[in-house]
């Protein structure tokens, strides 16, 4: 039901970074969303993009921009940052030098059920290693770029695939979308983008392409797009990993 003009529905939304266009478009209909974030090993949602109220004077984008954040440590939770995974080193809140989540607190696990190598691994340093990566803006709220696994790496540069998305639901005919890393003979890795469009909508690869060139830098750009359906599981969260095989598949 469509939330009335005096009335206003509050949510949570989890389990993946969401897109701005998502966000917006709740706002616009009257709902107030906020992002949390953590991982089972950090007792579920461990961050949560509080909101602060000189947001609220800021522009709606804007306000997206803001609430798209994965935030700021819970209370419960001893420390959250964004740290170099080789150094160790925190990454300065600049909101672009790129690092991987870490959490450190009593209610993080204490390792993997008889897995003492895994669990060395992910307590590296004395932080538990999220495999996410993030930049830390100044106001010290954090903001993933990326899983680990899915950052794509064309001539050098790193791409988000996060970003890549976003900016492709931004367009109306987007129903669906993923992307994913290519091999590429020339850049080693290119962005593949797989989209499913929106009942009755048409558009073709290269609208697509024009649309995203005027929201991204050319490189980010994806070389492919693939209308087809994207393997999701029962709760609806894409499986990237099967794209990937596509992706490797196909290439």
């Amino acid at each position: 039901m469509r939330a009335g003009i005096d009335q206003q529905v509050r949510g949570m939304v989890a389990g993946a970074a969401p897109p701005a266009a998502m966000i917006e478009g709740m706002a616009k209909i009257g709902f107030d969303i906020t992002h949390v974030y953590g991982l089972t090993e950090v007792y579920g949602p461990a961050s949560v993009a509080v909101k602060r109220e000189s947001w609220a004077h800021e522009s709606l984008t804007e306000q997206t921009r803001l609430n798209g954040r994965q935030g700021v440590r819970y209370v419960l939770q001893e420390g959250m940052t964004v740290m170099d995974p080789e150094t160790m080193a925190e990454c300065p809140a600049d909101g672009v030098s790129m690092g991987e989540i870490m959490f450190k607190g009593n209610i993080v696990m204490k390792g993997y059920l008889k897995n003492p190598k895994a669990t060395q691994e992910a307590f590296a340093g004395g932080w538990f290693h999220t495999g996410d990566l993030a930049v830390m803006e100044p106001d010290r709220y954090v903001k993933i770029k990326d899983r680990s696994k899915d950052i794509i790496i064309s001539g050098g540069e790193n791409i988000s695939s996060l970003e890549v998305e976003d900016a492709l639901y931004r367009h109306p005919s987007v129903l669906a979308c993923a992307v994913v890393a290519k091999p590429d003979p020339k850049w080693g890795e290119s962005p593949l983008a797989f989209v499913e469009l929106k009942s009755g909508a048409t558009v073709s690869q290269a609208d697509l392409m024009a649309h995203c060139k005027t929201l991204l830098a050319s490189y980010k750009v994806p070389k492919e797009i693939r209308f087809e359906e994207i393997p999701k599981t029962s709760t609806g969260k894409i499986q990237k990993f099967q794209l990937r095989e596509r992706a490797k598949n196909t290439s």
